[in-house]
């Protein structure tokens, strides 16, 4: 099973990748996703400057058949879209992986994390390769491999947020706090330490001694 990051290049062509680089400054979080037989369903984060241009811009867009806003922070919107163009959803779809969120978008590239075997990464190169797509591969390894078991990103604020003193009792910094000094959307924030979080509580789980019946009552 192989870990691998990925950052696509998208084709002009693609209206995400017209508004993200209008935009460049504005960043698109896909939180969740799924396609159907033509169209994609996605919760997207939308955040930093220029929000409500590149949330009107893509109400206008003919490829967003629905723009339904959820939720707005200080920096942030969250909606949901449906798309006839979810290119990236069908590329994964087509090699028989999932989207593992986030996908992050911002000025015309998109960056995911990819955990599958070798074969289906090959073929996700394959269907990239069939849409004109680019991308470059960030890292890639085996996912057992013990000298990597967090992303970059996850590494940078879970560190971030041990240095902060989140996790001190009583606790020295709020996630509102964490978000600011990281520049970065809030709820993006919470998934993002959160899945370093599992990561780092499973790995610490496998080393722990097992424990019998006696030892539990006792």
């Amino acid at each position: 099973m192989a870990r691998a990051e990925l950052t696509i290049d998208l084709p002009d062509s693609v209206w995400i990748s017209r508004i993200s680089t209008t935009y460049p400054d504005t960043r698109f979080s896909v939180l969740a996703a799924f396609p159907d037989e033509d169209h994609g369903v996605a919760l997207l984060e939308v955040s930093g400057p220029d929000v409500v241009e590149a949330l009107q811009d893509m109400h206008e867009s003919d490829a967003v058949t629905q723009l339904d806003p959820l939720e707005q922070n200080d920096d942030s919107v969250l909606v949901q879209f449906e798309t006839d163009e979810p290119l990236l959803l069908f590329s994964l779809r087509e090699a028989g992986l999932p989207l593992d969120p986030p996908l992050e978008i911002q000025d015309g590239r998109g960056t995911l994390e990819v955990v599958a075997p070798h074969a289906k990464l090959s073929g996700l190169r394959e269907q990239l390769d069939a849409f004109g797509m680019d991308f470059e591969v960030g890292y890639l390894y085996e996912s057992g491999d013990s000298e990597r078991l967090l992303t970059p990103r996850q590494q940078e604020v879970l560190v971030a947020a041990i240095e902060a003193g989140y996790y001190d009792t009583p606790r020295e910094s709020t996630l509102t706090d964490l978000a600011d000094d990281l520049d970065t959307a809030k709820s993006t924030l919470s998934e993002t330490l959160h899945r370093a979080e599992e990561t780092a509580i499973k790995q610490f789980a496998t080393n722990l001694p097992a424990f019998d019946e006696e030892d539990l009552a006792a």
